[in-house]
């Protein structure tokens, strides 16, 4: 890695570590936004990293998103998560959008004033996309939707929702909708096992009136529009994991140099030594094939595809291991708040099913490996 993108790691994790992980634990037991978090991303102009210059952003690329994901998710997985949906939220009016409409939308995500989300899962529609049933109507100039979205990540605390939505008998379109709109309402707060501090809720649209302009371009191409963004959502997810793991490895690592048994650290035992060098190899070996796969995805290699589900699937996987094999290395301790690696061990789970649960990635990379074969 170049000098550059040390030398921003370095910056992210100062701020990670100063700025929002003294305040993840809290985030975490109350189960709020994490504010403090929020507001040191925005002063370092995080929130703006992957957009046109233009458009307030930096213009900072695909490896650069990763890096940062993973040193706040080694913080706090919430924070990390605020941060990659308003990305996700806004990526196919980036890619597909009108002028008129990335310059109504994205200014305020990019400045981190304004939220944003995406809005795919249903109540009965998880890894199916093609099975929505919540529809968008034509109504003269104006679009009508109606249907309900579940576990939709920054909601309601985000002002902009790209909502996918059934246009026709097999036709899909992207509809941006905002949190002010009539017809738009959202449901309880979801309790959840980790991520407690990401805000978690149903988005209801009844009768919910869309102005034309907010349909990204062609409304019966939204379903390839999401599947576009998926290599680039699944590469942040597999950094959001990478991170975690990379922040329960570091706290066990420093808890057993610490820790005496015996009359001597408990970083001088046999099998002790062994499970860190495990997790280090885990985490490395993740890294080595999530960074491989951000290359493919930015030179529009058609391997990529296969390629960040391995990653997403690898990181995620392995992320699960490290996070349970640090809070072992705890001890009793590990199974108290009192220190981060159980929260970590919560927060981690939900990276192996969302964004395509690890048994759909799986399902994509055996379809490459037999694609190939055919050939």
């Amino acid at each position: 890695m170049n000098t550059e993108y040390q030398d921003f790691r370095d910056s992210v994790r100062k701020l990670a570590s100063n700025r929002i992980a003294p305040h993840a634990a809290d985030v975490d037991g109350d189960e709020r936004f994490p504010a403090e978090a929020w507001q040191a991303l925005r002063e370092a102009e995080l929130p703006g990293l992957p957009y046109d210059e233009k458009l307030g952003g930096s213009d900072g690329d695909l490896l650069s998103q990763v890096i940062a994901v993973e040193e706040v998710a080694a913080a706090c997985g919430s924070s990390a998560l605020v941060l990659l949906v308003n990305w996700a939220g806004t990526s196919t009016v980036v890619s597909h959008g009108s002028a008129e409409l990335r310059e109504e939308v994205v200014p305020r995500v990019a400045s981190g004033e304004a939220g944003a989300a995406w809005c795919m899962t249903e109540p009965t529609v998880g890894s199916d996309l093609s099975g929505i049933t919540t529809a968008a109507a034509q109504e003269g100039s104006d679009w009508v939707l109606n249907g309900q979205k579940r576990f939709i990540s920054n909601a309601p605390w985000a002002e902009w929702y790209a909502v996918l939505a059934r246009t026709g008998e097999r036709d899909f379109g992207v509809f941006m909708v905002h949190r002010d709109d009539s017809g738009v309402s959202f449901g309880p707060h979801e309790k959840k096992m980790g991520m407690r501090g990401s805000p978690t809720a149903d988005v209801i649209l009844e009768d919910a009136r869309i102005p034309a302009r907010r349909v990204v371009d062609d409304p019966r191409e939204g379903y390839r529009y999401i599947n576009g963004e998926l290599n680039v959502s699944r590469a942040l997810i597999a950094a959001q994991a990478l991170g975690i793991a990379q922040g329960a490895f570091d706290q066990a690592v420093a808890y057993t140099a610490e820790r005496e048994q015996f009359g001597q650290s408990l970083s001088r035992f046999q099998m002790l030594r062994g499970m860190v060098a495990d997790m280090a190899v885990k985490i490395e070996s993740a890294r080595a094939l999530l960074y491989g796969a951000v290359e493919l995805i930015s030179v529009g290699d058609p391997r990529a595809r296969s390629h960040v589900s391995m990653a997403k699937l690898l990181c995620s996987d392995n992320a699960m291991s490290v996070a349970i094999d640090a809070l072992q290395l705890h001890g009793g301790y590990g199974f108290t708040r009192e220190y981060p690696v159980e929260r970590m061990m919560r927060d981690v789970k939900i990276t192996q099913i969302y964004e395509g649960t690890n048994q759909i990635q799986r399902l994509v990379i055996a379809k490459d490996v037999y694609a190939k074969q055919v050939r």
